[in-house]
């Protein structure tokens, strides 16, 4: 694993306690998510107690630990360079990273396969209510923070650009991580941010419980210009009352987080996993909403290149596949 991921305390915990087998009978699993102001975090750490606690492998106990990372880009790579076992990565990288397009172009990561589909991340673009900022469109000569470099969003903030006939030097970009960027437009240092995380997500959360806030519409014929260009963002409604003081549904844009590992993962491993979370849905959703979406009828949803062949046995059992 990356020497520069810290584990999730509960995580960490469930691997290095008393009770737990002899270093020798335990087999070691880490789990990329992403910053602690998303959703990954939380999942990821529920997900490793989860597996900790149920998956046994000949004896062996499972010790998972859930890392905070830099999200799907960064996920993606270190999958590539089998520097963790597993991570969460959305849909639209883990293609890219797969066929060496957009942000890998050029550095295609063959090894990398699917465990399964989570749940849906959605496209927020969040600013305070009295920024005017009312549409995508208005976000011209203000400061938008998109992440970091070479992410998800950090293309998608790119494409809507487009999309909208703007360039990026029509706006001031910010590279700050969801809860950096919560804290500058508390401070009035920065003007909006695109978050895309499962709903709610935490540093959004703090935002409307510090101050009032717009989460902005991204609808209309440069939304579905823009879905032609990244065919796994898919419209979605953010429902009313997801944050204190958003009164009404907002329509926006949504994409699939998928679970993914690397070819150099044990079969009977990967297997054991993968039945661990699509025989165990219900825990995932006691810790986070999103965890409720978790579902075995769409694990393969968005799921566009191989599957990891311990999953695949899986789903075979399952009826999945045939």
């Amino acid at each position: 694993m990356k020497k520069g991921l810290i584990g999730l305390s509960l995580a960490a915990a469930v691997a290095v306690s008393a009770t737990a087998a002899p270093a020798a009978e335990r087999v070691f699993l880490g789990i990329a998510t992403g910053g602690t102001g998303g959703t990954y975090y939380p999942l990821g750490g529920m997900l490793a107690q989860l597996l900790s606690n149920t998956v046994d492998l000949d004896g062996k106990k499972l010790a998972a630990t859930a890392e905070t990372g830099n999200a799907s880009v960064a996920n993606a790579k270190l999958l590539g360079r089998e520097e963790i076992e597993t991570a969460f990565v959305a849909a639209d990288i883990l293609d890219a990273g797969y066929k060496g397009a957009n942000q890998f172009e050029g550095e295609k990561i063959e090894n990398l396969r699917a465990i399964g589909a989570l749940y849906p991340e959605t496209v927020q673009l969040v600013t305070r209510a009295d920024a005017g900022i009312n549409s995508f469109a208005d976000l011209k000569g203000h400061s938008v923070s998109s992440g970091s470099p070479g992410s998800g969003q950090w293309q998608l903030l790119r494409d809507l650009l487009a999309a909208h006939g703007m360039k990026i030097e029509d706006v001031t970009e910010d590279l700050s991580s969801f809860s950096q960027s919560v804290d500058k437009i508390k401070d009035g240092n920065l003007d909006a941010s695109l978050v895309t995380a499962g709903a709610p997500t935490a540093s959004i959360l703090d935002l409307a419980n510090a101050t009032e806030i717009k989460v902005v519409p991204l609808s209309g014929p440069e939304v579905e210009k823009l879905k032609q260009v990244q065919p796994y963002y898919a419209s979605f409604t953010l429902p009313a009352g997801t944050y204190k003081g958003q009164d009404a549904d907002v329509p926006t844009l949504a994409v699939m987080a998928i679970w993914a590992t690397h070819a150099g993962v044990d079969d009977d491993v990967v297997y054991a996993i993968t039945k661990a979370l699509y025989d165990n849905t219900e825990t995932m959703a006691k810790v986070h909403p999103k965890g409720k979406e978790i579902t075995l009828e769409t694990a393969l949803t968005s799921v566009s290149i191989p599957l990891h062949p311990g999953a695949e046995r899986y789903y075979r059992e399952k009826g999945l596949l045939k």
